[in-house]
Order: structure tokens, then C-alpha cells, then sequence
């Protein structure tokens, strides 16, 4: 397939409705998982203008940065730590509408204002966690955790 994307104007569910085959069509067509993941960090930020997508790669007892797009990201994260170690604590997707309200929170941008973190699994073990940002408040909602959810499923199933 081509390296092209599609984005259409409308509500943000339809915007993930289309989004989600054309992710999944880009990615079937390659084996390698940086790859892969830095296309889906590019897809998301294109699509919705988020202020910083990325992951976090499960490394031991800390979570690694991996693949993103944005401004300049912390590089570990251990478990249990801001909103990233969290999520992967508790095996949870964490959508935060305020990042400054949120007990332990790792600024690694003042720029960034609310924060969705879901995690990834391959065969039931958490793998990596994906972590979307905005510089606007409460940016986040139900929507993006079920479309994230789907699209961190479908990654984990086939990207790992």
C-alpha cells in the first residue's frame, strides 16, 4: 500500500472509523515493530492534530521510550510513576482531562494540558502503553478510549 492517508472532515467518530482500516492496511504491510509504531504515532498526530502521541515500551521495570510524534519526551518511566505507570500498574486506560490535577504527574511539556494512556498487550502481557496529549483540556473522552482500545488491540495482536 501506499504511504498516503485519507482524513476526513466530520465528528471525531467518524474520523476514527475512517482512520482505523487505513491503520490497519499500513501496518499488515510491514513486519518490523519501530516501523510500525512511528507510522501509527504519524497517523494519529495527522488525523487529529493531537499535541503528542507516542509509546512507551515495557523494558523491564520501566517503560522505555519508543516511537513518537511531538515535542521532546521523557525517556523512562518506571512503574506506578505519572500517568504512563499508571495505566500500566493497573492494566487501565487513564484519560486525565486535567494533567495538573493528577497526583504524580510527569510534566515532560508544560505545553500539555489533558492525557489519554492505554495499554498494549501481546498474548495477555502488557507490552507498551500508548500515551496521547493535548495542549487543550478535558480533549479527551469515551470516544478516544474506544477507538484507542481497538487500535492499541489490533497493535498488540499484530504489531509485537
Amino acid at each position: 500500500m501506499a504511504e498516503e492517508l485519507s482524513i476526513v472532515n466530520g465528528s471525531k467518530t467518524e474520523k476514527y472509523q475512517h482512520l482505523i482500516p487505513q491503520l490497519s492496511t499500513l501496518l499488515s504491510g510491514e513486519q518490523d515493530l519501530v516501523a510500525n509504531l512511528a507510522n501509527a504515532t504519524a497517523v494519529l498526530k495527522e488525523s487529529f492534530g493531537f499535541f503528542w502521541v507516542g509509546f512507551y515500551l515495557v523494558k523491564g521495570n520501566e517503560l522505555v521510550l519508543g516511537p513518537f510524534q511531538g515535542t521532546l519526551a521523557c525517556t523512562r518511566i518506571q512503574k506506578g510513576k505519572g500517568v504512563c505507570g499508571q495505566s500500566w500498574e493497573r492494566d487501565a486506560v487513564l484519560i486525565v482531562p486535567d494533567v495538573e490535577a493528577f497526583p504524580g504527574h510527569i510534566a515532560c511539556s508544560s505545553l500539555s494540558k489533558s492525557e489519554i494512556v492505554l495499554p498494549i498487550k501481546k498474548d495477555n502481557t502488557i507490552v507498551a502503553v500508548l500515551d496521547v496529549d493535548s495542549d487543550r483540556l478535558a480533549d479527551f473522552d469515551e470516544i478516544d478510549k474506544q477507538y484507542l482500545t481497538q487500535i492499541c488491540s489490533w497493535i498488540g495482536n499484530h504489531c509485537f
